[in-house]
């Protein structure tokens, strides 16, 4: 009889408490250095404590990879009983946290490590999938197998309203930032090859743009797969997230459009008003 198969991953997958609990997903947290403390994503901190202390004092936090030390002790304990672990990190491209776990994995016979060469809700559809294949009774290692080769599969992009958080955190210019802002410039960025870059830029008022935007992306209907959309944000207006799954509902008939709120760390880096389409091409 097969052990138990443990589906895990870094606090970067933005699935959701819900989902997490419905599908017995295991969540170990990256750091957030803020001010004078480190806390733990999404335990002891959440988006909105960064925006408050970013009006009070213009500081922004800054992401710290889970270390092989805490990714040891994680797979101990997970596979203390004989279960497999197959667990999902962020982009090797943007943090160390993938090869800590390959670190890590080594002591052990039955931990398997995917680089979902992605960040929130696009390494969330593997997470996702990685749980359909453990729910239909796929071996550990053919999970890994299967859903790294599904990462080529992932669209996944998302809509920032005002560049100051991305120029804050070093990843665009000062005068790119206020020549975008002054002109109403909102930027779509990619992420394509575990890296992310502006795939195309829009221009007017966010809830506007927001609408082209997801008709760009849903527009190619027959390459997409049907089985789930993320519509994935950090902290717009209720009513603009609400709107936008709607279009995406109306624009295609999705098995379920999932609504979650990106965790500390992209909205450490694009700010409050950032919301992405994110699903599977077939």
């Amino acid at each position: 009889m097969m052990n138990k198969v443990i589906i895990a991953s870094d606090s970067t997958t933005d699935i959701g408490p819900e989902l997490i609990a419905r599908h017995g997903v295991k969540v170990l947290p990256l750091g957030i250095n803020l001010g004078d403390r480190l806390y733990a994503d999404g335990v002891d901190i959440h988006p909105d404590m960064i925006y408050k202390l970013y009006e009070e004092t213009g500081e922004l936090p800054k992401t710290s990879a889970i270390n092989t030390a805490d990714f040891y002790e994680f797979f101990k304990e997970h596979t203390a009983d004989g279960s497999a672990v197959v667990f999902f990190t962020i982009s090797s491209a943007m943090s160390s946290t993938y090869g800590n776990a390959c670190l890590a994995a080594k002591e052990f016979e039955n931990v398997y490590v995917v680089d979902t060469a992605n960040l929130s809700s696009g390494g969330g559809l593997l997470l996702l999938s990685a749980c359909d294949m453990r729910d239909r009774g796929m071996r550990p290692e053919d999970i890994a197998r299967e859903c790294t080769a599904l990462r080529e599969k992932v669209s996944a992009s998302f809509v920032v309203d005002d560049l100051t958080f991305l120029y804050k955190g070093g990843r665009c210019s000062a005068l790119a930032a206020l020549g975008a802002n002054l002109v109403q410039i909102k930027p779509c960025i990619a992420v394509k090859e575990g890296k992310m870059g502006v795939d195309r830029k829009y221009r007017g008022r966010f809830a506007a743009v927001l609408k082209k935007y997801i008709a760009d992306q849903l527009e190619d209907g027959e390459d997409i797969s049907l089985e789930r959309a993320f519509v994935t944000h950090a902290g717009c207006d209720e009513e603009i997230v609400e709107q936008c799954a709607s279009q995406v509902r109306e624009a295609l008939p999705f098995e379920e459009v999932i609504i979650t709120r990106a965790g500390c760390t992209v909205s450490s880096h694009c700010g409050r008003n950032t919301l992405g389409v994110l699903f599977l091409r077939k």
